[in-house]
């Protein structure tokens, strides 16, 4: 049996995990899919200061708490990108493995809306400002955004439904603050799960793109599982089971 943490990006919260959730906890494994200060259920708890630092203290604080070691941390876009390196910076010793789901960790000292380009910055910006009281980020057009994907993806009914009515505004604070790290993670194995894009592309921008140079350093494991961006919903069988190899690759490390 392993422990999983599962941590959800942008909008959402531990609900979007329910099918991967339950095929691992068939699999005999211990699960922990979290919501977010702020996300889901804990939307009332939102606050104009909620931020990056808010998400690393509720992963530290369910590790702790729940007494949880050897912990494979799973990361989906922005908690990759910014979350769970942050945990596994100040608590090693718990981390088994990290996960990163279509996602990879950014240097220390950037921000999550410092890898969007520019005129996606200032339109999320705009956003916030006309749409998100000034403090928050609204969800998007769900189905629309999935037609603009190379392949739209093959989702059961209602995920569309189900999405527009379960997500909730992302606290832009978590989105702006920078990234602070040691370089402790970097000792923990990775496994770099992609989805919507290849492992020749990540090499490819490593080797121009400051963003990404940590998606190029030793220590990865590569997977591809193509698709959507949000795997749990077009592919939760196959995540499950990449998630399941993860851990019995973690146990052999």
């Amino acid at each position: 049996m392993a422990t999983y943490v599962l941590l959800p990006g942008f909008w959402l919260g531990a609900w979007a995990w329910r099918p991967v959730t339950a095929e691992l906890r068939r699999r005999g494994h211990d699960v922990h899919p979290l919501s977010l200060t702020g996300m889901a259920e804990r939307a009332h708890l939102a606050r104009p200061d909620t931020d990056l630092e808010t998400h690393i203290t509720d992963v530290l604080d369910l590790i702790r708490y729940e007494d949880l070691h050897d912990v494979v941390l799973v990361g989906h876009s922005y908690a990759g990108s910014v979350v769970i390196p942050s945990v596994a910076d100040r608590m090693p010793d718990r981390i088994g493995r990290l996960v990163f789901i279509d996602s990879g960790p950014l240097p220390d000292g950037m921000s999550q809306a410092q890898f969007s380009p520019p005129e996606d910055q200032e339109r999320n910006a705009e956003l916030v400002r006309t749409a998100g009281h000034g403090w928050q980020l609204p969800p998007p057009p769900w189905e629309e955004l999935a037609a603009k994907a190379p392949e739209p993806p093959a989702l059961p009914d209602g995920t569309y439904e189900r999405l527009t009515r379960l997500s909730t505004p992302q606290p832009w604070a978590t989105v702006t603050t920078p990234v602070r790290l040691t370089g402790a993670w970097e000792k923990l194995p990775r496994l770099h799960v992609l989805c919507s894009f290849g492992i020749e592309h990540v090499r490819a921008m490593a080797a121009t793109v400051p963003a990404f140079r940590h998606m190029a350093d030793d220590g990865w494991t590569h997977r591809d599982l193509p698709g959507w961006h949000w795997p749990m919903f077009d592919q939760p069988a196959e995540l499950a089971a990449v998630l399941d190899e993860a851990a019995e690759a973690a146990e052999a490390h």
